[in-house]
């Protein structure tokens, strides 16, 4: 699953705008939007639909002690120098930085904030394939042109696999060069199209009146005037078509990276990480540059969850006694089973209490690596918090690696698998990208219009289940801080159990069918990661173990 972020405007109007070369205009209502911080809110005092961070600590855990809790997080790598996370990123002390030795013996040479296992001595890995792309290719030398009659009994099972990828593949790819063309295309002709209707109306501003007035049957102007009515409509009649036309150039190299490196059979970055990829357990291998080339989907990330909450800066972290642990595995493109399942072990082995994950495929072909790396983590009591996904699917009846599934009837302990919740109560309150599974995904969190840090000292609101599993490993961490004598089973329990459950709410489903289904149905139970009921049951479920 790509990292690469767009805009939400521009992914707004991209989508729109692909809408309607379908034949179905949805229109974007910027009107309402949440208050920035929205995540950390109370439904109540506030009126939004956020975990309750805030109200926490101003009643509840106010003066209370705190212990420090490590919360790894594998992701694209964190700007570790964010001003908002300053004193809030795990430091190596065992290792002396910069001397080329492996101080702590861990196999790691000067991991100091963490380890990068998709880089080496000659580089990092930027963009990646997508895995089905690896093993489109992989079974194409194999398969490609064979007849179905001469495959032997042995490898029918995998020829059928075989048929499957193709027929995965090829339409996607072909989709991705479409929608590279198209929207190249829109880029370049946003700012030609509108000076050629205001050239022909022969007026200074353009209005939609304007554009009504148009009856030509020249194609060209037609084209132009669809294309600028389009952008009236969701911008407005202010809008500046040349600061679209560069802000559009984000949605540009998202599908030219499609393109160049995600569907691209022939590019494989693998030589800059320069390991013994068949070797799933080999150790050591990567470097240690935890930033990488861009950092913004895993800062955002460390934001959510342990961004300073006393510095009267950008935003509120859920948790105020944390520190990150930055693990950088998940390049532009598909993750790698054996990067995922040796970042786990990392983690586990150098101190983290939980692992957040907010990365995601639909292929796994060294699943058996990243389970056995899971159960290493389940059986050191190592909470792993997974982001849902963002295809509007059902992964009950699909996939999403990795999994809390080892098989059909086996399943780990310490796995929370977290949908995209909205900041209201009405038919939207659900992500409209959000995965969902009344069995696979266990609870909702906030992930819709999510504030938090991004690289250079800024700030952004980003869409995405990547955004709703670490503010519920946040609040999982908030627990461990305050509440040291529970167990991660515990732990678990709790955030499943205190999530805040809805009396007949109908939603609209994520998808495209426009149906209506209880929320209820969407996940395991049914509810909505909150901080400040979480921490009542934590209180007593403390006070009766003490006793």
């Amino acid at each position: 699953m790509s990292k690469r972020l767009i805009s939400g405007w521009v992914l707004v109007l991209l989508l729109v705008v692909e809408s309607s070369v379908n034949g179905q205009l949805m229109m974007a209502d910027s009107s309402d939007m949440p208050a920035l911080e929205w995540l950390v809110m109370d439904p109540i005092q506030d009126k939004m639909q956020g975990i309750s961070a805030n109200k926490t600590y101003a009643t509840l855990l106010k003066d209370k002690p705190s212990k420090k809790v490590v919360v790894a997080v594998i992701d694209s790598g964190v700007d570790i120098d964010h001003e908002d996370l300053q004193g809030k990123i795990w430091i190596n002390t065992d290792e002396i930085e910069g001397n080329g030795i492996d101080d702590d013996k861990n196999g790691y040479v000067d991991d100091r904030y963490g380890w990068n296992f998709i880089g080496g001595k000659n580089g990092n890995v930027e963009q990646d394939t997508y895995e089905l792309t690896r093993i489109y290719k992989d079974l194409r030398a194999k398969y490609d042109g064979v007849d179905e009659k001469k495959v032997k009994k042995k490898n029918k099972d995998e020829y059928e696999f075989w048929l499957k990828v193709k027929k995965d593949f090829e339409p996607t790819q072909l989709k991705a060069q479409q929608q590279y063309d198209f929207y190249s295309n829109l880029q370049k002709n946003v700012v030609r199209f509108h000076n050629l209707l205001n050239a022909y109306l022969d007026v200074d501003k353009l209005t939609m009146d304007d554009l009504r007035e148009i009856e030509s049957q020249d194609s060209t102007i037609l084209a132009a005037r669809g294309i600028v009515g389009l952008i009236f409509q969701n911008v407005g009649p202010d809008a500046d078509f040349k600061a679209i036309a560069e802000e559009l150039k984000e949605g540009v190299e998202y599908f030219g990276n499609q393109v160049n490196y995600a569907y691209n059979t022939e590019f494989d970055p693998r030589k800059y990480v320069n390991d013994d990829y068949d070797n799933l357990y080999e150790k050591g291998y990567g470097n240690n540059d935890v930033k990488g080339h861009d950092p913004s989907h895993g800062t955002h990330v460390a934001g959510i969850i342990a961004a300073n909450r006393d510095n009267g800066l950008g935003i509120n972290g859920i948790t105020d006694n944390a520190e990150i642990m930055v693990i950088r595995a998940v390049p532009d493109g598909d993750e790698r089973d054996k990067d995922i399942a040796n970042a786990i072990i990392y983690a586990v082995d150098n101190g983290a209490q939980i692992v957040n994950m907010s990365f995601g495929k639909s292929y796994s072909p060294q699943k058996e690596a990243v389970d056995k790396a899971v159960k290493y983590a389940e059986s050191k009591g190592v909470l792993l918090v997974h982001a849902a996904g963002n295809s509007s699917k059902n992964i009950d009846m699909g996939k999403n690696f990795p999994t809390k599934r080892y098989s059909e009837k086996s399943i780990a302990s310490n796995w929370l698998e977290i949908g995209a919740s909205s900041w209201g109560d009405d038919e939207n309150f659900v992500g409209s990208f959000s995965n969902y599974g009344k069995e696979t995904v266990d609870a909702f969190a906030p992930g819709v219009q999510i504030y938090s840090t991004t690289p250079d000292n800024n700030y952004k609101a980003y869409d995405g289940t990547s955004m709703a599993a670490p503010a519920t490993s946040g609040v999982a961490a908030l627990l461990m801080s305050y509440f040291p004598d529970l167990s991660v089973k515990q732990v678990k329990g709790i955030i499943l159990k205190s999530s805040r459950k809805f009396d007949n709410l109908e939603v609209l489903k994520p998808g495209k069918d426009g149906k209506k289904v209880n929320f209820n149905e969407l996940s395991v139970t049914g509810g909505i990661i909150n901080a400040y009921k979480a921490v009542e049951m934590a209180q007593e479920v403390s006070v009766n173990q003490a006793n």
